[in-house]
């Protein structure tokens, strides 16, 4: 079942995107070589709680950290950890947060460093998937419409679109319908609703779009060890069009 969310409720969604939006800018400032996930995560951790919200991942059904920390052939899901991250490393940094019961979800991708111009082409074409699909969310499109715009320009480019991994409703709590995959065909799919509320989070990998998860039954990797990129933002589908309510 697919919650409508009032303009209220998106509100205070959006001061739950808004924390993270800012813990974002202060990670970008963090990142270079030698620095460890966990150290990310440990004050991303505290970041967010003394901004009034809470951190939701650790203890999700077993997550041991308050963010998805994921290197190079990681998808998502990664566990934050000590190991110094390297000169040409890319990272995704997935965090989620609650403020007054109300939740938002935000992913961006970060090189550290100076990284090859093939994984630079990689993070800078998933961006631009986010970017052009997000116009696409309005009220009497369907999510076919949205993801389509993804499936387009990543094969454009010569990468593919993760399928096992996806977007989703959110509000109350982290995980709501829809589900969807970030690959489609134009007026396919649910149609778009004034109130809802959805993540748009394109997983965009160098090679091919197979996937495998680690033994410790989170870790998604590409199954030929290829680059993996991802941008997310939470998005309120309004009279006015479409809210990122995560920048």
């Amino acid at each position: 079942m697919i919650i409508l969310k009032t303009p209220e409720e998106i509100e205070l969604m959006r001061k739950a995107g808004q924390i993270l939006a800012a813990c974002h800018k202060e990670i970008e400032a963090m990142i270079r070589p030698g620095v460890t996930t966990m150290e990310i995560n440990d004050f991303a951790e505290s970041f967010i709680h003394k901004h009034g919200a809470e951190q939701v991942t650790k203890g999700y059904k077993g997550f041991p950290a308050a963010t998805c920390a994921s290197v190079n052939d990681v998808i998502a899901h990664g566990f934050p950890d000590r190991n110094p991250l390297q000169e040409g490393d890319i990272v995704k940094m997935d965090i989620v947060c609650r403020y007054q019961g109300w939740h938002a979800d935000s992913c961006r991708t970060y090189a550290v460093g100076k990284i090859s111009p093939e994984a630079e082409r990689l993070v800078r074409i998933t961006k631009e998937c986010l970017d052009m699909a997000i116009p696409k969310a309005v009220a009497g499109n369907r999510l076919g419409d949205v993801m389509h715009v993804i499936q387009k320009h990543a094969e454009g480019a010569g990468f593919s679109v993760v399928r096992d991994l996806v977007g989703h409703g959110i509000g109350r709590s982290m995980h709501e319908d829809p589900n969807f995959v970030h690959a489609g065909k134009p007026g396919k799919g649910i149609l778009l609703k004034e109130g809802m509320v959805i993540t748009i989070e394109p997983m965009i990998n160098a090679g091919k779009f197979d996937m495998f998860i680690d033994f410790d039954g989170w870790t998604a990797r590409t199954m030929d060890g290829d680059l993996s990129a991802q941008f997310e933002h939470t998005v309120a589908i309004t009279k006015d069009g479409p809210l990122v309510l995560t920048e």
